[in-house]
């Protein structure tokens, strides 16, 4: 069955609103494109991607030497300490020497050639939170998309409950027009009559009722779309062709999605990274082989000119550290085993994610073919209550429960249709699916 619903004129009480004013009427693939182009929390979830790709680069830096120019000038004075009983010719022995000027240019490099595997782990834990942040805004990603589906079709049923109320209101009053022409024939008493003004009365305030209900809901949708819910907004909605779950894909749903929700893969890579925070925390205690030299130039006057080099390899050894580095390993094991439990537990969480997201998929299929099923026996109850009160046999009771319960039905069909797509949705972001 396709219907089409387009959202253009919203009243709410007294007051019109024309939602479509400023911009088009907008389809789902409309409102999911604005989302990817605006939404902020997708704007967060690449930004920190793109600073874990740099925090890579950032971790790889170690492995090449460092360069520095220096440049100075100082001038300075110091006590001097000469041994007693050395005299130099012509005078007595200096206190002090200086003041001097001291000028000094240069280029100073250093760089590390083992570190039994700190820099390798370094760069290994960077990479897998790289990729940690990448599944990270996959799954920002599916939640803006299924955040906007879903309001999508909260408003679009929200837009059928009106029409469904309007409907209901325009039953409302030609009962009570029947239930004047019975009155002033004599056939019922003014009761009838009132009963069915205060019906319509009623009536009157569910289309009032839904009417708020669109305007809630289209806020919902500028939200879930990254825009202020004030934001004009009309939608086309269209309601595909219903086909019913298909009971293979349910039966598989668990391990398709422990295959291709980006939240495991990110619960991965975070216990990969806390495992390679391990490595390089057993490997800061161990010796440092490094390279050193320098290259420059050093005088009392500008422009310096007399030339100091060095060129030498040093070894850094550990030997006391207060227990820093048997601390920080402890805590890297912790951290690894934090993020291994929190890996299996989120396995855990997606189980029962796709698990009720699939009954909840079948309860709403099976919700439409009762609804459809109660709609149809209520359309006839009303026709038969309307005969019967037409020739007298029947009472305004009658008449108006049987009124009261079809607008149920067709609201509650309403609801069932859209709600499927709404079901679906859920369902193909529980598995991991496109959607």
């Amino acid at each position: 069955m396709n219907r089409s619903v387009c959202l253009s004129l919203l009243t709410f009480g007294t007051a019109t609103v024309l939602a479509t004013a400023a911009e088009p009427a907008l389809s789902l693939d409309d409102c999911l494109k604005l989302a990817a182009q605006q939404h902020p929390a997708l704007a967060a979830s690449h930004a920190g991607a793109a600073a874990a790709a740099e925090a890579v680069g950032e971790a790889r830096a170690p492995y090449y030497p460092q360069v520095d120019l220096s440049a100075g000038y100082h001038r300075w004075q110091r006590r001097a300490f000469l041994p007693s009983g050395l005299a130099l010719p012509g005078g007595g022995v200096p206190e002090r020497v200086g003041p001097l000027d001291d000028w000094n240019a240069g280029v100073v490099s250093r760089v590390t050639l083992y570190d039994f595997g700190e820099r390798r782990a370094g760069v290994e834990a960077a990479e897998a939170r790289h990729g940690g942040a990448q599944a990270d805004a996959a799954a920002v990603q599916a939640d803006v998309r299924l955040g906007v589906r879903a309001a999508f079709y909260a408003l679009a049923a929200a837009q059928e409950l009106r029409a469904v109320a309007a409907k209901s209101l325009a039953r409302a009053e030609a009962h009570r027009e029947l239930a004047r022409v019975r009155r002033e024939a004599g056939a019922v008493p003014q009761a009838d009559v009132l009963r069915t003004e205060a019906d319509v009365a009623d009536a009157r305030l569910q289309v009032i009722t839904a009417d708020s209900r669109i305007r809630i809901a289209t806020g919902q949708l500028n939200t879930a779309m990254g825009r202020p819910a004030e934001t004009p907004l009309g939608i086309v909605a269209e309601l595909p062709v219903e086909t019913p779950p298909d009971s293979a894909a349910l039966a598989a749903a668990a391990e398709l999605a422990l295959a291709r929700r980006p939240e495991i893969e990110s619960a991965a890579k975070r216990a990969t990274a806390a495992r390679a925070a391990v490595t390089a925390a057993r490997a800061s205690r161990a010796p440092k082989l490094r390279a050193d030299g320098s290259f420059g130039w050093r005088d009392t006057a500008w422009v310096p000119d007399t030339r100091e080099w060095q060129a030498g390899l040093s070894i850094d050894v550990p030997i006391f550290d207060a227990g820093s580095r048997a601390r920080r390993v402890a805590r890297s094991q912790a951290e690894a085993a934090r993020e291994e439990a929190a890996m299996a537990n989120r396995r855990l969480q997606i189980r029962d994610e796709v698990w009720a997201a699939g009954a909840e998929l079948e309860r709403a299929w099976a919700a439409i073919a009762a609804g459809e099923a109660s709609r149809r026996a209520h359309e006839e109850s009303l026709r038969l209550a309307q005969e019967r009160y037409r020739n007298g046999a029947a009472l305004i009771a009658d008449l108006l429960d049987t009124q009261a319960a079809l607008a149920r039905a067709e609201a509650g069909v309403a609801e069932a249709r859209w709600g499927y797509l709404r079901a679906r949705a859920a369902f193909a972001r529980a598995v991991g699916a496109e959607n």
